[in-house]
């Protein structure tokens, strides 16, 4: 399949002088449901915003449903659907008014523009409350509409910049039976940013996980969780002056292929894991540590960021206050 989008090298700069994004490439294949994973403040939003031409690039060379970013960004912003993390409804508006007055925009009109809102309000499940005003939708009942407004004019290339921040667990699970749909049926390209890892691990077939700009690791979730090369033990300490001494500890006892302090302990890697614990617990005990809690489990994708950055990904994590780039 070719590209539909090819990013090389991109950096973008605040006028401040920080670098929000540093020289990262990637591409997303058509019809594919690619992810952006990380936590609040490394680049997520600042490389979606700039791919939609919203920002300005420093540098770099980005091309979007064929059209390169610097020649073309009108043709670019007609071939996309934008979804940002705030609804962009008129509250006063009903959902029909809501949709066909994004219609109009989008330069549609007549029956196509009606029989396209019809068939959009059955997609997100509204037709019932079209007729009443945005304002007394529900959280989940505004991102469908939100996310109906922006497929509008049948995008072929979707942008959702963290779609589910705030939703409760039935709305966010409502929102990824749509996407999941709309990628599968409609054969649309979605770009996902997402700091959930339950959300990039359902959802996205390739991923790039992002982290103070700069990209440290990319490929399917089943490829980045193998990597870890086994199964996991988690430990919590309540005294984190033993982490390291423990992470020690671990690294000695045969069997076991990587150990990292974590935010409230310590990660080892081992392949049998069931087979090597008993032997984890006497050693620790033997050593006067007694983790006040311990678990076995497959590697996830916050143990692939951790393995990369020494940390977890955090979604409740204050975002870190940003400074836009110019406007294009």
């Amino acid at each position: 399949m070719p590209d539909i989008i090819d990013v090389q090298n991109l950096v973008v700069v605040y006028p401040d002088g920080t670098r929000a994004v540093e020289d990262i490439s990637f591409n997303v294949k058509e019809g594919e449901f690619f992810g952006f994973l990380g936590p609040n403040g490394a680049g997520k939003s600042t490389t979606i915003k700039t791919l939609t031409t919203l920002l300005r690039k420093a540098s770099g060379r980005v091309s979007v449903a064929g059209y390169d970013l610097d020649k073309s960004p009108k043709e670019i912003r007609k071939s996309i659907g934008v979804l940002t993390q705030e609804t962009s409804l008129d509250v006063d508006l009903s959902g029909w008014q809501n949709l066909h007055l994004q219609g109009r925009l989008q330069q549609l009109h007549g029956s196509i523009l009606d029989d396209r809102i019809k068939e959009l309000l059955k997609l997100v499940q509204l037709e019932d409350v079209a007729k009443k005003s945005a304002g007394r939708y529900s959280g989940g009942m505004r991102k469908r509409l939100d996310l109906a407004s922006a497929l509008i004019h049948k995008p072929k290339l979707l942008f959702l910049d963290e779609p589910t921040t705030g939703l409760d667990t039935q709305s966010r699970a409502a929102i990824w039976e749509y996407l999941e749909g709309l990628n599968r049926n409609e054969d649309i390209t979605i770009f996902l940013t997402t700091q959930y890892l339950e959300e990039a691990d359902r959802l996205c077939r390739r991923l790039s996980i992002i982290d103070h700009g700069k990209i440290i690791a990319d490929g399917t979730p089943w490829e980045l969780k193998e990597a870890i090369g086994g199964e996991t033990i988690t430990l919590t300490l309540t005294d984190a002056s033993l982490k390291s001494r423990t992470m020690d500890i671990l690294k000695s006892i045969a069997g076991i292929s990587n150990a990292m302090v974590s935010d409230s302990g310590v990660v080892a890697y081992a392949k049998n894991a069931g087979q090597i614990i008993a032997e984890v617990i006497t050693t620790l005990d033997r050593n006067g540590i007694r983790p006040s809690f311990l678990s076995i489990g497959s590697p996830t994708l916050d143990d692939v960021f951790l393995r990369e950055t020494g940390r977890r990904i955090r979604a409740d994590e204050l975002s870190r206050r940003e400074t836009e780039p110019f406007l294009m």
